[in-house]
């Protein structure tokens, strides 16, 4: 497989290293509110991404957080934790909060046929391990006690900014425009390991510390929990674009400094999902959740369609014009796959390994989704039996998740139940989807061709054409259906 390496900034093969596992580590969500739907864009593409590798042979550790405390609304080291925030916001304690944003994603996650890593820790779950690695940097110098909290020392380092070239003059203090420069720093990017009361004595969750009671820092809680579940050597890790500066910068930095040698190989970053508008966040606009698109009658695997059309590495435009859409193509496939025949020949097993290697070839390609989709278009298009077809679908499916077998065997059922329903005069019988205003118009153009009326016959037929029906005369009656 051939990745695109955030870190090296170009494809490269992606080794690992032990060879045939896998050491996976996705940043989950900071559970203080429901994840929006350009959150759940990169979960998709890294829930893909680990699909794939499993179907190509790999043995995976999948490992994700949990953030339940320390990440800050500044994304730096200043401004409210944002559970704190959520908790003020309900009116609820913390950890009430923190559980139901966990059920909510998951629910999300369960919607969107996103699986469930290995691995899930919540933050708060590991906080010796964090005062542990903590003690560490301070005793061998790449760490440093000021004002009460426990800084990283970037200065420290050869290189710090692994994922851009920066020029340390023109960066805004802490990152974010309009933050206020932290005096105990020594170094204007320097981040905290462990906070103490001197700044948050609001602060909800506490726990003692050699250097006080305080909470650790949004940064550490990666190292911690990754080092724990994936050992030493982490082989790939992921997350939105927006977190390689500087969560994911500063988790480089802690960790290559704890452990004395390289840490993480291979770094994935999904883009961001935009509106017209500019990037989608909570703070702006409507917010846009899986829950909201259902209340439109959007199915969420339609949603999870739209993302596969297009490549992770590209920022991805949401409108709700763009999703009806995919909304009609991922509907169309459904029903190319639906009108196959199970029972039509036996399993082509040539033909089959034949497109099972395109699949694996173009998806290993720096995962191209929306060439793992058209894969399911050459195989409808493909010369072979029924049932070779429904074998391929389902097994690409293993890594699309698109339930595109399940859909086609409800439609298949309802359509069976519509021709059950079939409406007959005469000696004249009209099949269709069951639609009785369709049947009766079908019905009506039957009647004008008895009488000879050929234009009328002629007229109604275009008229269903316009409304997206063809109509197939067959003996003692018509059929229809939507194309």
């Amino acid at each position: 497989m051939y990745l695109y390496n955030s870190a090296t900034h170009k494809k490269e093969e992606f080794k690992t290293h032990t060879p045939g596992h896998v050491e996976m580590y996705t940043c989950g969500p900071t559970v203080y509110h429901f994840a929006h739907i350009g959150n759940l864009r990169s979960y998709i593409m890294e829930d893909v991404l680990e699909k794939y590798l499993r179907y190509a042979g790999y043995d995976v550790n999948r490992v994700m957080n949990i953030t339940d405390v320390g990440h800050l609304t500044s994304d730096a080291d200043e401004g409210e934790d944002k559970m704190l925030k959520g908790a003020k916001r309900e009116h609820k304690t913390v950890m009430e909060i923190a559980q139901f944003y966990t059920d909510a994603f998951f629910d999300d996650c369960r919607k969107l046929n996103i699986k469930t890593p290995d691995v899930v820790q919540p933050a708060t779950g590991l906080i010796d391990d964090y005062i542990r690695i903590v003690s560490k940097l301070l005793d061998t110098g790449y760490a440093y006690l000021a004002g009460g909290n426990v800084y990283f020392d970037t200065s420290k380092l050869s290189r710090y900014y692994v994922f851009n070239d920066h020029d340390e003059e023109d960066l805004a203090v802490g990152v974010r425009e309009g933050v206020e420069e932290d005096t105990n720093k020594r170094n204007k990017n320097d981040f905290v390991l462990w906070f103490t009361k001197s700044k948050f004595e609001d602060q909800a969750l506490k726990w003692d510390s050699p250097w006080g009671v305080g909470y650790p820092g949004w940064h550490i809680e990666c190292s911690g929990i990754s080092m724990k579940y994936n050992g030493e050597y982490l082989d790939l890790h992921c997350g939105g674009v927006d977190n390689a500066f500087p969560h994911h910068t500063n988790e480089i930095a802690q960790s290559e400094s704890y452990l004395g040698h390289p840490w993480c190989s291979h770094w994935f970053h999904v883009h961001h999902l935009n509106t017209n508008d500019g990037k989608m966040s909570k703070s702006k606009g409507e917010f846009l959740t899986v829950s909201l698109l259902e209340s439109k009658g959007y199915d969420p695997l339609a949603y999870r369609y739209f993302c596969l059309q297009s490549h992770y590495r590209k920022a991805l435009v949401f409108s709700y014009e763009n999703l009806d859409n995919a909304v009609a193509a991922y509907n169309k496939l459904v029903g190319r796959i639906a009108a196959l025949k199970p029972e039509d020949g036996d399993v082509d097993q040539a033909v089959f390994d034949e497109y099972k290697a395109k699949f694996l070839q173009q998806m290993g390609n720096d995962l191209n989704t929306s060439m793992g989709v058209t894969s399911i278009f050459d195989v409808l298009k493909a010369k072979t039996s029924d049932a070779t077809k429904l074998a391929l679908i389902g097994d690409f499916d293993r890594v699309l998740s698109l339930s595109l077998l399940e859909k086609a065997a409800a439609k298949r059922a309802e359509d069976a139940k519509a021709a059950q329903a079939a409406k007959t005069e005469g000696g004249y019988t009209v099949t269709g989807e069951g639609d009785p205003a369709i049947d009766a118009l079908v019905m009506q153009r039957y009647e004008a061709k008895k009488a000879k009326n050929f234009a009328e016959a002629d007229r109604i037929r275009d008229e269903l054409k316009a409304q997206g029906i063809e109509i197939t005369d067959v003996k003692g009656g018509a059929s229809w259906k939507r194309v």
